[in-house]
C-alpha cells in the first residue's frame, strides 16, 4: 500500500518537535482535500474531523485518535546543523525511518487513511483527531476535551505491536499512568561544627525516603490483565556546601499509577516532621469499562491477523501513558493498538515496519465499520 507507505514519509519529514503548526497544516489539507468531513482546527492546533450520523442525536462516536507532535530529532535524524531543518527519513528493508515515524506518524497516517476509507454502520459518527503537545503532558488532548472533543469510544494509535509475542499488534485494554512528585524537607540551618545547632534537612529526607521504601506500590486487574505500578525515588538534592547543615533536600520521586489505586506518598511525607509533599506531573491511567469495544477491537484485530497468515494478537497492558489516559479521566472509553514497537520510540534509530503500518489500517478501518 505505497499510498500509506508515502502519506507516512511526508508526515515524518515535516519538524514538529518545537512547532507543530506545519504538520497540523498538513493533516488538515489532506483530509479537506481527500474526505468530505466537518474538520476543524482549534486554537492550540488539534486537528478535528467528524464523518457519518450527522443528523442522529443518539449516535455513538468513534475516534481515531493520534498526535503530531515529536521529542527532538538526533542529528543524525535531521539535515541541518544541529537539530535544525528538515527531517531525514529514509525508506529501506521494509521500513520507514526517521523522527516520529514509530512515535507516531505512521500510525496517524494509518488512521487518516481509515476514517477516509471506512464506512461506519447506522447510528456511529467517526471521528479523528490528531493533538498537539502530547509528549509534554496531553496539552492538546486536554484543551480538546475541555472544548467538547468527548467521543464515546477511542482506539489511540500508540505502539501495542510485539507485546504478547513478535509480529503481532496487540490491543491494550489497560496502561499505567505517571506521577512525577517531589518531598521537600525543611530545616535549620547551622554551621557544620556545631550540628546539634541546626536541623539537617538531609537526614529528615533520608527518614522519608526510609518511609516511601515501605510504601505498597499500587496495582490493579483489567480484563484479566494484571497492571503493576512502580514508585522510585529517582534523585535527591540538598545542601549548598560542605560546611553548612542544609536547610532544604529535595526528593524526587517517579510514580508509576494504575486505574483506581495509587501509593499513599502524602502517609509518607506526614511521618517526618519539616517534609512537605509537592506533585509536579500526574499523567493518568487508563482502563477500558467498555467490554464489547473490547472484545469487537480484539476479534477485529484477530480477524486482520489471520487473514495475513500472522499468530492472533491478544488484551494485553501498555507500560507507558498515553493521550488515552486524558480521554478515559474524561469519561471516553479507550484503546490502545498502534505500530510502534518496544524500544523504537524517541531512539536516533526510530523506524517503523510498513507492514505493520498496513495492518494497523485494516484493523482500523474493521473496527470502525463494525457495530459493538
Amino acid at each position: 500500500m505505497n499510498e500509506l507507505a508515502d502519506l507516512t514519509e511526508s508526515l515524518v519529514a515535516i519538524p514538529s518537535h518545537e512547532d507543530e503548526t506545519a504538520a497540523g497544516d498538513a493533516i488538515e489539507e489532506w483530509l479537506r482535500a481527500e474526505t468530505d468531513a466537518r474538520v476543524e482546527r482549534d486554537a492550540v492546533g488539534n486537528v478535528i474531523a467528524y464523518k457519518g450520523a450527522t443528523d442522529d442525536p443518539d449516535a455513538d462516536t468513534l475516534a481515531l485518535v493520534g498526535h503530531h507532535d515529536v521529542v527532538p530529532p538526533a542529528e543524525r535524524q535531521t539535515a541541518g546543523e544541529g537539530n535544525a531543518g528538515e527531517y531525514v527519513v529514509e525508506r529501506r528493508a521494509g521500513r520507514i525511518y526517521g523522527r516520529g515515524a514509530a512515535d507516531m506518524k505512521g500510525a496517524l497516517a494509518a488512521c487518516m487513511l481509515a476514517f477516509r476509507d471506512a464506512e461506519p454502520p447506522d447510528g456511529r459518527e467517526l471521528a479523528f483527531a490528531s493533538f498537539v503537545g502530547e509528549e509534554v503532558g496531553g496539552t492538546g488532548a486536554r484543551h480538546a476535551i475541555e472544548e467538547g472533543f468527548a467521543p464515546d469510544h477511542a482506539v489511540v494509535a500508540e505502539g501495542s505491536t510485539n507485546y504478547s509475542k513478535p509480529g503481532v499488534t496487540d490491543v491494550a485494554v489497560a496502561h499505567k499512568g505517571r506521577r512525577a512528585s517531589t518531598l521537600v524537607a525543611s530545616g535549620t540551618a547551622a554551621h557544620a561544627s556545631e550540628p546539634e545547632a541546626g536541623e539537617n534537612a538531609v537526614y529528615r529526607a533520608s527518614d522519608v525516603i526510609d518511609a516511601v521504601r515501605e510504601l505498597d506500590a499500587p496495582e490493579a486487574t483489567v480484563f484479566g490483565e494484571t497492571v503493576s505500578g512502580s514508585l522510585a525515588v529517582t534523585m535527591v538534592h540538598g545542601g549548598e556546601t560542605w560546611n553548612v547543615i542544609p536547610e532544604r533536600c529535595e526528593v524526587t520521586i517517579d510514580e508509576r499509577t494504575v486505574p483506581g489505586d495509587r501509593a499513599d506518598i502524602g502517609r509518607a511525607a506526614e511521618a517526618v516532621d519539616g517534609v512537605a509533599w509537592e506533585v509536579d506531573q500526574d499523567l493518568p491511567p487508563m482502563a477500558c469499562g467498555d467490554d464489547a469495544f473490547a472484545d469487537a477491537a480484539l476479534d477485529a484485530a484477530r480477524e486482520v491477523h489471520d487473514e495475513l497468515g500472522l499468530d492472533a494478537p491478544g488484551h494485553v497492558v501498555k507500560p507507558h501513558a498515553t493521550d488515552a489516559g486524558w480521554l478515559a479521566e474524561a469519561g471516553t472509553d479507550c484503546l490502545v493498538c498502534g505500530a510502534s514497537e518496544p524500544g523504537e520510540a524517541h531512539t536516533d534509530t526510530e523506524s517503523v515496519g510498513i507492514d505493520v503500518l498496513e495492518r494497523c489500517y485494516r484493523i482500523y478501518e474493521t473496527l470502525a465499520e463494525r457495530a459493538f
